[in-house]
C-alpha cells in the first residue's frame, strides 16, 4: 500500500503535502507545532487536517504491519496462497484483514474441531455442496460409529452443523455482508435487569432505535448502564429475514433443500 497516495486522496491534498506533513511527524513534532510554526513546509495545513493526517497515518501503519504478520502466519502454516495473500493486500481495513485470518488462527478445541476428529468433514461437505438427492438425515446414517462417538444419525448431522456454522463465521464475506446488513436493518434493543430500580438509565429500561440512527452517546450510556448493572443491550436482526438470505447465498437452485439450518 502506498500510504502516502493513500493519505493524499483521503485529505484532498497535495503528495508534497503528505510527504512534508510526516517526516515532520516522524520527526517527533507535534502537530500544534508543525501547524502553527512549519506552515512554509505544509503549505499551511491547518490543525484539524493534520490531527487526521496522524490519525490515519498511525491506522494505515498498524494495518500494514498486521497484514505483514498475518501473512507470515499463514505462510508458516504453509496455508498461504497467492489470491489469500493478494486479498489481504488489499484489505483496506484491520477488521477486513481479521476476517481473512479467522480460519486460520491458532484456537481453542472446539465443538466443530471435535466432529471433524469424528471424521464428519465429508458430511459436512455434502451437506454444503448439497450433491444429494437423499434428506441429509439420510446421508447421516453412514456415518454412525458408536467408538467415535457417533451414537445416531441426529448426532451425526449435529457434528456436520456444527463445522459449517465454524466454517460459515469464518468466512470473511458472509461475515462482512452479515455486519453491513446488521448495521442497515438491525436495532440496538435494551432492557431493564430490574424494572423497579430507579437510576438515570430508565428512558433504556424498553429501548429500540434503529442501528443506522442511534447516537453516539446513547451507546456510550447504555454501556455505562450495563456496567452498572441496570441494564442490558443487544443488537438485533430480523432472523427470519437473516435465514432466508443464507438459504438463497448457501444453496443451490437444483438441490432438493435436504435440510433445513434456520429453525422454525
Amino acid at each position: 500500500m502506498d500510504i502516502i497516495k493513500v493519505l493524499e486522496n483521503e485529505l484532498q491534498i497535495k503528495r508534497s503535502q503528505v510527504e512534508a506533513a510526516v517526516r515532520l511527524i516522524d520527526e517527533g513534532n507535534t502537530i500544534p507545532f508543525i501547524a502553527r510554526y512549519r506552515k512554509e513546509a505544509t503549505g499551511s495545513l491547518n490543525d484539524e487536517v493534520l490531527r487526521n493526517l496522524d490519525e490515519r497515518l498511525k491506522y494505515l501503519r498498524s494495518l500494514e504491519e498486521r497484514k505483514a504478520q498475518v501473512i507470515a502466519s499463514i505462510r508458516d502454516q504453509e496455508k498461504l496462497t497467492p489470491e489469500l495473500e493478494k486479498k489481504i493486500n488489499d484489505a483496506a481495513t484491520l477488521v477486513a484483514v481479521e476476517d481473512l485470518y479467522l480460519p486460520y488462527r491458532p484456537k481453542r478445541r472446539t465443538r466443530a474441531g471435535i466432529a471433524k476428529e469424528k471424521g464428519l468433514e465429508p458430511l459436512a461437505d455434502l451437506i454444503m455442496l448439497q450433491m444429494t438427492k437423499n434428506p441429509a438425515l439420510k446421508e447421516a446414517e453412514s456415518y454412525i460409529d458408536p467408538e467415535k462417538g457417533v451414537e445416531t444419525a441426529e448426532d451425526a448431522l449435529n457434528g456436520a452443523k456444527d463445522i459449517l456454522a465454524e466454517r460459515i463465521s469464518e468466512t470473511a464475506e458472509y461475515r462482512t455482508y452479515i455486519r453491513n446488513a446488521t448495521f442497515k436493518e438491525g436495532s440496538l434493543e435494551a432492557e431493564a435487569k430490574d424494572p423497579k430500580a430507579q437510576s438515570v438509565y430508565e428512558m433504556y429500561y424498553q429501548f429500540s432505535e434503529p442501528l443506522k440512527k442511534v447516537a453516539g452517546h446513547r451507546v456510550l450510556a447504555l454501556n455505562r448502564g450495563e456496567k452498572e448493572n441496570f441494564c442490558r443491550s443487544v443488537s438485533a436482526r430480523r432472523r427470519r429475514r437473516s435465514c432466508a438470505i443464507w438459504k438463497n447465498r448457501l444453496s443451490s437452485a437444483t438441490t432438493p433443500t435436504p435440510h433445513r439450518f434456520c429453525g422454525k
